[in-house]
């Protein structure tokens, strides 16, 4: 079959799309035939050497696909992601992909193979960070920093599924989908907040940047808020006022979905799929490109500004 592959640490030019030994199953996997597979902005760190992925390597996260081996999975097609893709185990940026059946998910049935492949990482995160980790509750006033990225733009739809207001922020101007919007290149983020809420803060809020954004997020927090991080962009130290933190009776709570196992995934893929299914949730836009234009996809998705997921057809 043919994967992509990488053998070293580097930018997308060291990535090669080789001719690979098909892979044999074990008791209890699945041979997944992939449709469509997105690229992550963490594929790319993958590729560069941020996880430490064992060597070598064919990476990806995400996929959309059909079972053509797994007892009880034949036929079927699956979305998400798994446990490790990538990093452990080879990832989805390939042919074919072997994961344990307990991993699988049934994709929605209203959604294209290239569209459920951009759901994994980013409604996974989203997920994880507002429902599983921050407990959001109906009512509730939400931040979400970073809100036009890929997570910002899911976590905006899992919070309005919620029944959450959701205030978005970023340094671009664009369609977020969120209730309101500061633009945080020419406005101060806890005054824009406050003065959306009253002078009270948000009940919670999704840093989905870090960095220097981290602690104008905790200041805007009402007292008991609870704040999730997620990434950190540039400096991944941060400094906050200790006294302020605690005075304000302030939570913070730390997200990692590499720490998902495989059945966690295939839990909250499966948790997402009536909310596509049911037009709640819209897919995101996609750029489609052959496993032989990986290089320049993968050189794209490092760029980032575009709101279109770029996504591998391996069958193609």
């Amino acid at each position: 079959m043919r994967a992509l592959r990488f053998a070293k640490y580097g930018p997308p030019s060291i990535l090669s799309l080789d001719d690979i030994a098909s892979p044999v199953l074990k008791s209890g996997e699945a041979l997944v035939e992939v449709h469509a597979a997105a690229i992550n902005p963490s594929d790319v760190k993958n590729v560069a050497g941020a996880f430490e992925a064992t060597l070598p390597r064919t990476p990806g996260r995400d996929y959309a696909g059909i079972v053509v081996a797994g007892e009880g999975w034949k036929g079927r097609e699956v979305w998400g992601s798994g446990e490790g893709l990538g990093v452990t185990r080879d990832g989805t940026h390939a042919q074919y992909l072997v994961v344990p059946t307990g991993w699988l998910s049934q994709k929605p049935s209203n959604l294209s193979m290239e569209q459920a492949s951009t759901a994994g990482v980013p409604y996974l995160a989203a997920w994880s960070a507002l429902v599983d980790s921050a407990d959001i509750q109906s009512g509730e006033t939400v931040l979400i920093t970073g809100v036009l990225g890929a997570v910002g733009r899911a976590a905006t739809q899992i919070a309005h599924w919620k029944k959450a207001k959701v205030i978005g922020a970023d340094r671009v101007e664009g369609e977020s989908g969120a209730d309101a919007f500061i633009n945080i290149a020419n406005k101060d983020l806890a005054d824009g907040v406050r003065a959306l809420t009253g002078g009270k803060g948000v009940d919670l809020a999704l840093d989905a940047v870090g960095g220097v954004m981290f602690e104008p997020t905790l200041n805007s927090l009402r007292i008991g808020g609870r704040q999730v991080a997620i990434t950190s962009v540039g400096n991944r130290r941060v400094e906050f006022d200790l006294l302020d933190f605690y005075h304000n009776l302030s939570r913070l709570i730390g997200v990692d979905t590499m720490k998902l196992t495989g059945p966690d995934i295939a839990r909250i893929m499966d948790a997402l799929r009536p909310a596509f299914e049911d037009g709640l949730f819209e897919p995101f836009p996609v750029k489609t490109w052959k496993l032989e234009q990986a290089v320049d996809a993968y050189t794209a998705a490092a760029k980032g500004g575009s709101p279109d997921k770029h996504v591998l057809t391996p069958q193609s």
